[in-house]
């Protein structure tokens, strides 16, 4: 799996990043070398408000660069990740995530770990470097057992576990379908209060909207129940539409108040893509926050 990864994927993502992986793990390996007066251009996150304030004058932190950087990719392999509607199956793009950003990150010297949650969090990667120890993390990944209805799933567990394991900031991506009880918007939150942290939703469109297919038996993944279902029926197929959509709403604005990017993967799209989007789009942010102007309250200041 992983070479035929490496000799499709991770070589048009290598041609097309431009070597510019670092956009994928913005923030992560940084330790605070200095403090000095803020000057034009200067990323404005990166502003000292406490020194500031006590200076009069506005200040920035200075970091330096661990090149050593760590990864860990929270894994919900949790029964409801095992739906697909197609060939492909949401826990298959799930690992096919994995299996390149871990081998794009470890060729260049970074190491990446995961922490795997089916039930419960059962399984910890510690991070390691290497094209060894990737296979070693995707074999976790691909041969666990099959599912078992487990009752929802509790996604702030592997959250809350995370905060209390990873102690050295780090890049942390959390690949889940983001299909469980609620509580686990503050906990990412709050783990992004100390780490970067990437939320990698998985989904398959047949959750977004149902076709006419005429009579389905529709089985929650996780509870084993199980509803038979007209989507012949119009008013049913819109009635579907209409709360996935507020689902959708919900989960985009958990997401947004709990200060994390979102990377969306479907398991009838193309991965690469997804990808550099994903890295487009922090790279844009980053010239924004590098060329914008000091907030207006500390022009004065300056």
């Amino acid at each position: 799996m992983l070479r035929r990864l490496e000799w499709t994927t991770i070589r048009r993502l290598d041609g097309l990043l431009q070597g510019d992986y670092r956009t994928l793990l913005r923030g992560a390996g940084l330790d605070l070398a200095d403090l000095r007066e803020y000057q034009h251009h200067d990323d404005v996150r990166h502003i000292d408000w406490n020194v500031t304030a006590r200076m009069q004058v506005p200040h920035v932190r200075v970091f330096t660069e661990d090149r050593e950087m760590a990864a860990w990719f929270l894994m919900d392999l949790s029964p409801s990740v095992d739906f697909g509607s197609g060939e492909q199956r949401k826990r298959n793009v799930s690992a096919d995530f994995v299996a390149v950003l871990a081998r794009l990150l470890t060729r260049h010297g970074n190491r990446v770990g995961s922490m795997l949650y089916g039930s419960g969090v059962d399984s910890v990667i510690p991070t390691r470097g290497g094209r060894r120890h990737v296979l070693h993390l995707l074999h976790a990944i691909r041969q666990r057992p099959a599912p078992v209805e487990s009752g929802p799933t509790r996604l702030r567990e592997l959250l809350d576990a995370a905060a209390s394991l990873i102690k050295r900031r780090s890049t942390l991506f959390v690949v889940s379908d983001f299909i469980s009880e609620p509580g686990w918007e503050r906990s990412l939150a709050q783990l992004a209060q100390r780490h970067e942290v990437v939320a990698v939703r998985v989904l398959d469109p047949l959750e977004l909207e149902l076709p006419d297919l005429g009579l389905l038996t529709i089985r929650d993944a996780e509870t084993g129940e199980q509803l038979l279902v007209d989507t012949h029926d119009a008013g049913f197929r819109k009635r579907f539409a209409r709360i996935a959509a507020q689902r959708e709403a919900e989960l985009r604005e958990g997401l947004t108040k709990a200060g994390v990017d979102a990377l969306e993967l479907s398991t009838d799209g193309d991965l690469v893509d997804a990808v550099v989007r994903f890295a487009d789009m922090r790279k844009r942010r980053a010239r924004l926050s590098a060329g914008g102007s000091l907030p207006a309250h500390l022009k004065h200041a300056a």
